[in-house]
């Protein structure tokens, strides 16, 4: 049963892996905020902010477009490579400045942004080649596009930042899928004009895409849907009374109150031009990849972690266990942490967090299981063995064997002679506190010398020497008690109202120890020849005329033992050699 339990609770806790359940995957992502690093900054880009204060200045936004051709200018003058807009205008300049504007973008770099809107409006598809099957990408509906004069002067690419599942942006498409083909996401646009190219190839394999490659520059690796895992790089910033924009691609954005809603990412809040130059950034290092098997990777290494604890729990001690569960769980993180840190996003803070759960799992079957035996032990025990006996056997379950097992030990009977006429000449009551006086001073005597009183039947008692506990000189234990018995009884007597004695009958030799008995009903006991053959030479001391007789393998062990004859006894073809002290 408790391996099924184990077994089920492996498989319950594979589940929220295999369904994706949302905690999971938000754990995960947050897993990867903390420890996929933060590159420097290239130095090739820059973010200008048009502030709060310029915006006053102005009168508010949006500024006059021949306003915009001064900073696009001025810009120029400054020495900026490149001007990237992560501003839109839809719509036609109110002063008539348009044509102005225009002209001071055809004559740099520049690049302005689309915002995406469910306009069902989408930019043609240019200078796309893709190399091998089809696939799928991030689906744009449809843009906010510029109007028709600025388009025509300069590039344009979609600023995009969908959210995952915990509301921040993490992943950014470089191209993104249209209802007539592909278009560029705006720092892939940016990418384009800075390598002085104006086409984009997309790799796929398996119908997934595998990278996104411009010219004069090499293939950028994204995920399936052509997604790049944005580094957060802190862009350097600069102001429109600054202009520190020397041999830097600008990327240009309004960080005014109420114009551009700020971009919640895993480092914060940031607006939609650095959002754009951090993706940009991105672009230039080997960013972070959540392979596409990754699942599968997650799930081999759930299933091992689990399965590990499950093992180390059962096989080792709580020393080696608690040794062990660290250390598989140090192993564990180690793994996942140098693996995040070479760009591999697999997760195994679940595997983790399941490693702490199937070992609390474990822990509780394991030390229930031990709770129990305990207890069976005490209940088997405690009334048959010494206190400090039976606590050993509580401690060291392993000593006891509790289906049975074949070991030597010694074996003593006795029984009550003249129990009869005592029934006949005291009451009931008077004859069962004789007799609990009779056997208690007999289970003191062998408790004293580390024998288990096996059973009571009737007036008679069993005793074993070297079982369940191995026990050194148990035969001579077993003859010690015996004497230690004999004196008990004559002392016993002055307390009696009437006579009594004991019989008493020793042997040695092999026999099968353990629980005997039915499934439901059962009592530790033993069976074999040596034990018939012990309550036989007990039954045969009143023939011999002694109070004690000792087998011949007893003898071996008991030097002062004397020959007292040979008796032939129940179920022994042969007369054996009997002993006494």
């Amino acid at each position: 049963m408790k391996k099924w339990i184990s077994f089920v609770g492996v498989g319950l806790l594979c589940l929220p892996l295999l369904f994706n359940v949302q905690a999971l995957e938000v754990l995960k992502l947050k897993v990867f905020d903390a420890f996929v690093q933060t590159p420097d900054p290239t130095g090739f880009f820059v973010t200008l902010d048009i502030t709060e204060t310029d915006v006053s200045q102005a009168g508010g936004w949006p500024f006059p477009r021949q306003d915009l051709a001064k900073i696009q200018n001025n810009l120029i003058k400054a020495g900026a490579m490149g001007v990237g807009w992560v501003v839109a205008f839809p719509e036609a300049d109110r002063f008539g400045g348009d044509e102005t504007f225009a002209r001071s973008l055809a004559s740099i770099p520049s690049v302005l942004a689309m915002f995406e809107s469910n306009t069902g409006v989408v930019p043609p598809t240019t200078g796309t080649v893709i190399l091998g099957k089809g696939a799928d990408g991030i689906p744009a509906s449809g843009v906010i596009v510029n109007t028709d004069i600025l388009r025509k002067a300069t590039n344009e690419g979609i600023a995009a930042a969908r959210v995952d599942v915990d509301n921040l942006v993490r992943r950014m498409p470089l191209l993104m899928q249209t209802n007539t083909g592909w278009a560029p996401a705006f720092g892939t646009e940016v990418l384009k004009i800075l390598s002085n190219t104006d086409t984009y190839i997309i790799r796929t394999e398996q119908q997934q895409i595998a990278g996104i490659k411009v010219p004069n520059f090499g293939e950028i690796a994204t995920d399936g849907l052509g997604r790049k895992w944005v580094s957060w790089v802190n862009t350097p910033r600069t102001t429109l009374d600054d202009m520190d924009v020397e041999g830097k691609f600008v990327f240009v954005g309004v960080s005014a109150k109420g114009v551009m809603p700020q971009i919640a990412v895993p480092t914060g809040l940031l607006y939609p031009h650095e959002v754009q130059a951090a993706l940009t950034e991105s672009l230039f290092f080997e960013s972070p990849q959540i392979p596409g098997a990754s699942l599968l990777y997650e799930l081999l290494i759930l299933v091992t972690v689990l399965l590990s604890a499950v093992f180390i729990i059962r096989m080792f001690g709580l020393v080696g266990t608690v040794v062990g569960i660290v250390g598989l769980g140090s192993i564990t993180a180690a793994g996942g942490w140098y693996l995040i840190t070479s760009n591999i996003l697999i997760d195994v803070s679940y595997s983790l967090l399941s490693m702490i759960l199937i070992s609390v799992q474990e822990f509780y079957l394991r030390f229930n299981e031990q709770f129990k035996l305990r207890q069976l032990i005490k209940k088997q025990f405690e009334h048959y063995l010494d206190p400090r006996q039976v606590a050993r056997l509580q401690d060291n379950p392993e000593l006891l064997k509790l289906g049975g097992e074949k070991r030597v030990c010694t074996f003593l009977f006795t029984d009550v002679r003249g129990f009869t006429n005592l029934s006949e000449k005291l009451e009931p009551e008077e004859v069962t506190e004789i007799m609990n006086k009779v056997l208690t001073v007999q289970v003191q005597c062998i408790q004293a010398h580390g024998g288990m009183v096996d059973k009571f039947i009737g007036d008679a008692c069993m005793a074993i020497f070297n079982a369940p506990l191995d026990l050194d000189e148990h035969e001579q234990r077993a003859v010690a008690c015996a004497r230690d018995m004999r004196t008990a009884i004559r002392m016993l007597q002055k307390e009696l109202p009437e006579p009594i004695a004991i019989g008493i009958g020793v042997n040695t030799g092999p026999a099968v120890i353990g629980n005997m008995g039915s499934d439901t009903r059962f009592d530790y006991s033993a069976i074999g020849d040596a034990v018939n053959t012990a309550a036989r030479l007990e039954s045969a001391t009143k023939e011999a005329g002694v109070d004690l007789l000792i087998g011949e393998s007893t003898r071996t062990k008991i030097p002062e033992a004397r020959f007292c004859k040979k008796m032939y006894v129940k179920g022994k073809k042969d007369a054996l050699k009997v002993y006494t002290i």
